[in-house]
């Protein structure tokens, strides 16, 4: 990292670099974001990561594995955006707020968790519609993203687009939380960087191992919204809240059930952190060149 302190990139650069860095890491890893639906949704035996791709194109299609990516992608940009920019805000925020003279570990935690609860209210529809056209249960129910949309609203009510919300303030501000304090502090025990190539490699290993330490914690509660927002109307409601939800899993299933989905989760939110990482801060660095002509 270099000893230069560079003030943040004004809000509308930061949120391009944030959009570009989001569209690119979906496009490479999303079917693997399918595989996890459907293993938090199933409570049977778990079937792995190549057989559930096995089956899902042999059944399915191979059309199946990028099933619901629209939604996805609608909120991706303003999500990652929001994700990077909100840090970026709240960290000067809390600096003036708190008297912080520069960037600590507590500070990166804290600006993380108020960044993640600030994405969940942002993107908690368009998840939820996701999860819905992922499920293996709804095949042949819903046509296409806007149709999805439509029969969830005339169905269930317009609010139920927000059902989940609690769980994704939770999801998102301990991933953040975990996400942000981790690859600053990887980041500080990493050689200082000589050159673009070695900052970029010092980005890629600080992004990675903070979110696969993030999606290790964040995990509970990531299943059970999938399992709140995945309930259409009908029959009695299982889970309600966040942490009753976690309680109920645990008795029913076991505690092992509280992480399935994990490893298609952490392959994809693990790797795609640091290309996410290194995306952003290499269109950060094209702005400052090329378009604020920093030094």
């Amino acid at each position: 990292m270099s000893d230069t302190v560079q003030k943040p990139l004004p809000f509308g650069f930061q949120f391009l670099a944030g959009a570009i860095a989001g569209v690119s890491e979906i496009l490479v890893m999303y079917p693997l974001d399918v595989v996890k639906t459907r293993a938090q949704l199933s409570t049977g035996a778990s079937t792995g990561i190549v057989t559930t791709v096995k089956n899902m194109i042999k059944n399915e299609g191979a059309g199946s594995l990028y099933r619901g990516i629209l939604p996805p992608i609608m909120v991706e940009a303003p999500k990652r955006a929001t994700k990077f920019a909100a840090n970026e805000q709240y960290t000067i925020l809390y600096k003036k707020l708190f008297g912080f003279e520069k960037v600590t570990q507590s500070l990166s935690v804290l600006t993380g968790v108020s960044a993640g609860i600030t994405e969940a209210f942002i993107i908690v529809p368009f998840e939820l519609v996701k999860v819905r056209m992922q499920d293996r249960a709804n095949i042949g129910k819903y046509n296409g993203t806007a149709d999805t949309f439509r029969k969830i609203i005339a169905a269930e009510g317009s609010l139920a687009l927000f059902n989940g919300l609690e769980a994704t303030m939770w999801r998102h501000a301990v991933w953040n939380g975990a996400y942000f304090g981790l690859i600053f502090k990887v980041k500080e025990l990493l050689p200082k960087s000589k050159d673009p190539n070695q900052q970029r490699m010092t980005n890629f290993a600080a992004g990675t191992v903070g979110g696969i330490v993030a999606t290790f914690t964040n995990t509970p509660f990531d299943v059970v919204k999938t399992r709140v927002q995945s309930y259409n109307g009908v029959g009695p409601k299982k889970y309600n809240w966040t942490v009753p939800g976690i309680v109920t899993v645990a008795k029913e299933e076991g505690v092992a059930a509280l992480y399935r989905g994990f490893l298609p989760k952490v392959l994809r939110l693990g790797p795609g952190g640091g290309i996410l990482l290194v995306v952003f801060e290499t269109v950060s660095g094209f702005i400052r060149k090329n378009i604020l002509k920093e030094e």
